[in-house]
């Protein structure tokens, strides 16, 4: 794929203010002005996840992030994006989004927020052991302190917070 070029990288940079303003409406407006051809475009797809996902319509960011995975396979964000997605679309589950992220991590090995998701499903799934493993990978890859804070603002790991306050 080519590289967005004006207007379409106009009204896609406008689409991602009008979000971070908070204003999804006029976010979509932008995003639809972007031209057929790349509307399959990586940055495109992405806000288009982040406004679904904003707005909590499971299903449809999943086949946004569907396309996500197969048009940047390469960013680690896709991946991490297609689990959120799998876990809340209707079709999914936590096991799904692990099934989803587990790939993801032989892609990216030194990606702190992959094994931090794991994580957090393996928690979710009662698999505390494999919970475990995984936050400590995290906490390797990533910022003891950050991935610490993180991890105790987190639901998904409640279970452990005791142990990772310990930390």
């Amino acid at each position: 794929m080519s590289k967005i070029e004006p207007p379409d990288l106009f009204s896609l940079s406008a689409a991602v203010g009008w979000m971070e303003l908070g204003n999804a409406t006029e976010a979509w407006a932008e995003l639809e002005k972007v031209s057929a051809e790349n509307q399959q475009q990586p940055d495109v797809l992405e806000v288009r996840w982040m406004l679904l996902a904003q707005a909590q319509h499971w299903d449809a960011a999943l086949e946004v992030t569907q396309a996500l995975v197969h048009a940047a396979p390469n960013r680690s964000s896709s991946w991490l994006h297609h689990a959120y997605a799998t876990r809340r679309a209707s079709s999914g589950g936590l096991q799904q989004a692990w099934d989803a992220l587990l790939p993801a991590h032989e892609k990216f090995p030194r990606e702190a927020t992959i094994a931090f998701n794991l994580s957090c499903y393996a928690c979710q799934l009662q698999q505390l052991e494999e919970a475990r493993s995984w936050f400590h990978r995290a906490l390797k890859l990533g910022g003891k302190d950050e991935i610490k804070a993180m991890a105790l603002g987190d639901p998904d790991l409640q279970p452990l917070w005791a142990e990772i306050r310990e930390l």
